[in-house]
């Protein structure tokens, strides 16, 4: 019998060469590169399968096949298919995750795959983003700075100073006027902080915050300082001194927020850019909102931001066909349609010349007057960062926000908790 398990075996084999199989490679003389696209958005979807269609449709030796993946998943689902040698050529991912990536060397450095059109069309402060060491590991393509999104009705009514990017509110201010719009069981703003250390920390860049310091050394040391404690400081006290703040939602993820906020329970929400189509779907009729900019502190309108990314695996065979492809979706027009797909803002200078990012409906001129002040985010290059924010600081600041510690405690949390767990990746 083992001889005919042999030829079975053998044939079978051949017949899963001959027809590609699932992993990366050529088939009939094709190369086939499996893109894999964490956009989840119906429009963002379509966008991004609508362009893989034209891609094929004028690329018949190299064809790209559309994979979904999650965001919720994706950090872990591609470790494991990096360490399996099962990654896809083309990675969709975002900046913060991509560091141990690229340290590890299971992304490949595309300085030298990139055409010239891309890299000049990107800003500089946007590849920093996905610079580790002396490589680049991904091409920045979409931003999100976070904004305020107010009920414009509530607003007019109580008189209050209407902010614009010309004229944002202070810190303080935007303390006090969360304290005028509060009462009767309503609140001025409700923050949504179920994962607290990206907002805290990508909104202390306006205050001058960074947080995370490098030495001569190359080494990374927690510091809490004082301008890392002005964004911190004004959440906890709108929402355990003033009562300005709803408590309720401090544990709540950004869509758990809508629903009190139509029902008039909340006059202001922080939510990324993004979340502008799920109200656009779900607000009420009539209602009557609009978009504010956070507010600027010491360094102005300054904030953090990880944007989304395309890399290129490391093991891949067809590295110049992958980077083809990646120039193709971020050409200017396509990146725009990716953009207006995803309601967030195109890094690209071309694209964020289009009309369509600048009209005043649903917000957009407001976020596009927003790219020129967003940076990259504090931890944007910090090994160890997914083990301090997951073990040290998202309990610290939840703990904080909630009351249960005061602000010494959060610092030494922050700081001496937090410089153990990187100096175990810094040795």
């Amino acid at each position: 019998m083992r001889p005919k398990w042999i030829i079975v075996l053998v044939v079978g084999l051949l017949l899963a060469g001959c027809t590609g199989g699932g992993g990366n490679g050529s088939a009939g003389g094709r190369i086939i590169l499996r893109f894999q696209s964490l956009a989840w958005q119906e429009e963002s979807v379509t966008a991004n399968k609508e362009l893989v269609k034209e891609w094929n449709a004028t690329h018949p030796d190299v064809e790209v096949e559309y994979v979904q993946g999650s965001w919720d998943s994706v950090h872990d689902q591609l470790l494991t298919s990096f360490e399996g040698g099962e990654a896809p050529d083309i990675i969709h991912d975002a900046s913060d995750d991509l560091a141990d990536f690229a340290y590890g060397g299971y992304l490949a450095d595309l300085r030298d795959l990139l055409p010239a059109r891309l890299k000049s069309d990107v800003p500089q402060r946007s590849w920093e983003t996905a610079t580790f060491g002396d490589g680049i590991y991904g091409v920045p393509f979409l931003q999100e700075p976070r904004v305020i999104v107010a009920n414009a009705t509530w607003l007019k009514k109580a008189g209050v100073r209407i902010p614009t990017p010309e004229h944002p509110w202070s810190w303080p201010e935007f303390r006090a006027i969360t304290r005028r719009l509060s009462g009767d069981g309503k609140y001025g703003v409700a923050w949504p902080l179920k994962e607290p250390v990206s907002a805290t920390l990508n909104l202390s860049l306006s205050a001058g915050g960074e947080l995370f310091h490098r030495g001569a050394d190359g080494k990374v040391a927690v510091r809490f300082d004082a301008a890392d404690q002005v964004v911190p400081r004004t959440i906890h006290d709108q929402a355990d001194v003033d009562h300005s703040a709803s408590p309720t939602t401090l544990g709540s993820g950004g869509s758990d927020t809508l629903p009190g906020f139509f029902g008039g329970k909340y006059a202001m929400v922080p939510l990324g850019f993004s979340y502008r189509q799920q109200i656009v779907q779900q607000a009420p009729k009539g209602f009557d909102w609009q978009v504010l900019p956070a507010p600027a502190g010491a360094d102005g309108l300054a904030q953090g931001v990880s944007p989304q990314t395309l890399s290129i695996a490391a093991d891949s065979p067809h590295k110049k066909e992958a980077a083809a492809f990646i120039d193709f979706l971020l050409r200017p027009e396509n990146m725009v349609r990716l953009a207006l797909g995803d309601w967030m803002l195109p890094t690209g200078t071309e694209a964020l010349k289009d009309p369509a990012l600048h009209t005043a409906k649903d917000g957009w001129a407001t976020g596009a007057a927003l790219a020129s002040h967003l940076r990259p985010a504090p931890a944007q290059s910090v090994r160890g960062y997914p083990e301090w924010k997951d073990k040290v600081a998202t309990p610290a600041f939840q703990e904080y926000y909630s009351g249960a510690i005061g602000l010494g405690e959060l610092r030494k949390r922050l700081v001496r908790d937090g410089n153990l767990v990187l100096a175990r990746y810094q040795r």
